[in-house]
């Protein structure tokens, strides 16, 4: 029973604590490299005349 407790607890601190700020940073720059990258790739192909 003792364990149960302890995994609620354990839970509800988890849900409740706050983003870690760093990971979460780290996550957005790489979303906006990607969305560069992808952006560049776009712009080439478009302009690329066909071979």
């Amino acid at each position: 029973m003792l364990g149960i407790w302890r995994d609620f607890v354990v839970a509800v601190v988890t849900a409740l604590r706050k983003p870690d700020e760093r990971a979460l940073a780290e996550e957005r720059r790489r979303a906006v490299d990607r969305l560069a990258a992808e952006t560049i790739r776009d712009n080439r192909r478009a302009t690329k005349p066909p071979e």
